[in-house]
């Protein structure tokens, strides 16, 4: 194991050296121990601050594996299931005609609300409430379960207003109770953080090769990112924006919290706690097809509420966001990852990492 972490702690120090990367982390965990614990580089250029086992970094779209996970927890339990109408646990979302959607349409992106609603402002975004009876307004754009569109943000209150309801706690509590606390994650994963955390906040960072620094959408539109987050890291960086709980794109968290989140995934699970049984992850990653696809059409990467990611192998499932932060388990090789980084050019990064593993681990 430590001639593993010796190798992806080098290519870490080898990324700052030759100034691809600012500041990043990588955890790998391996039959539920953790072989992998490296981290390089600067968390705020601004001050020097370095990058250390605590920093955390803003993740994007690597928060949707996690809420997943507390969505598929809540159906092991039988508090809800795939199936369910989710105008049968949150009645206000019926309107508009959206009173067939299930659980099963948002968890895999057709329930025709990818779009975020109009006329909100960056205090609206952040007030849970007010968003919850937005989403619950929306006009579907197609038939749930019939077209694929990425809910990029909407996620957020399509998953985590539907765990309210079924089990009564908030998703930050419960996203503590039930993931940070038995994993002893609790200083180390946040969706919302507290203020006392703000000092171990990694900067974000945008360069000019980055799509960040495209020009803005028309916001006369709806759009699934609106104006109003763009550029994403920009965004990130606002003390407001990291204090919201929005958990389709605002996790902030180290890289070893995403890679023990994903250990507890696997069979036998890591540290004593297992989050999901294996039947429940058989049906978790499951390949999801819209009603539109046709007979011979390739798979989706799509699970429900994860997707393949960095593999095309059915045994790897998890979330990858803006930015370049990724997260994944493997059921074949008994390895979870996580990769953190606040620097937000094209990711070169991974493919080395990924390669520098394999030849260590002698694949």
């Amino acid at each position: 194991m430590k001639k593993i972490e010796q190798s992806i702690q080098s290519l870490l120090d080898q990324f700052i050296a030759e100034d691809s990367e600012r500041g990043v982390q990588v955890a790998i965990y391996i039959k539920g121990e953790l072989a992998v614990d490296a981290f390089a580089g600067i968390a705020d250029p601004a001050t020097g601050r370095k990058v250390n086992r605590e920093t955390l970094f803003p993740v994007f779209s690597t928060t949707k594996g996690i809420a997943a996970t507390l969505v598929h927890l809540l159906v092991e339990r039988g508090k809800i299931s795939y199936d369910t109408r989710i105008a049968d646990v949150w009645p206000e979302f019926a309107a508009h005609g959206k009173g067939e959607i299930t659980l099963r349409h948002i968890l895999n992106h057709t329930a025709g609300l990818p779009n975020m609603p109009m006329g909100i402002g960056h205090k609206e975004l952040c007030n849970w409430e007010t968003m919850c009876a937005a989403i619950a307004d929306l006009k579907p754009l197609t038939p749930p379960g019939m077209e694929w569109a990425y809910h990029a943000i909407t996620y957020s209150w399509l998953t985590g207003e539907v765990t309210r309801r079924v089990d009564g706690r908030s998703f930050p509590q419960l996203l503590r109770d039930e993931i940070c606390m038995p994993l002893s994650l609790v200083n180390e994963l946040f969706v919302g953080i507290p203020d006392e955390v703000e000092p171990h906040v990694a900067i974000l960072e945008g360069k000019a090769d980055n799509a960040s620094n495209l020009p803005l959408p028309n916001d006369a539109a709806p759009q699934a990112i609106p104006a109003l987050v763009q550029p994403l890291h920009e965004w990130m960086n606002r003390p407001d924006a990291r204090r919201a709980c929005i958990p389709a794109s605002n996790g902030i968290m180290t890289a070893h919290a995403i890679a023990k989140h994903y250990a507890a995934l696997l069979p036998g699970g890591v540290d004593g706690v297992e989050l999901l049984p294996p039947e429940r992850i058989r049906l978790a990653i499951e390949p999801q097809w819209p009603g539109n696809c046709q007979p011979g059409d390739p798979p989706m990467g799509q699970r429900l509420g994860y997707t393949i990611g960095v593999s095309t192998s059915p045994a790897v499932f998890g979330n990858s966001g803006h930015g370049g932060s990724t997260g994944f388990a493997d059921l074949e090789k008994g390895l979870a990852f996580g990769f953190t980084r606040n620097r937000f050019v094209s990711d070169t990064s991974s493919p080395r990492i990924f390669e520098t593993l394999q030849k260590a681990l002698g694949r």
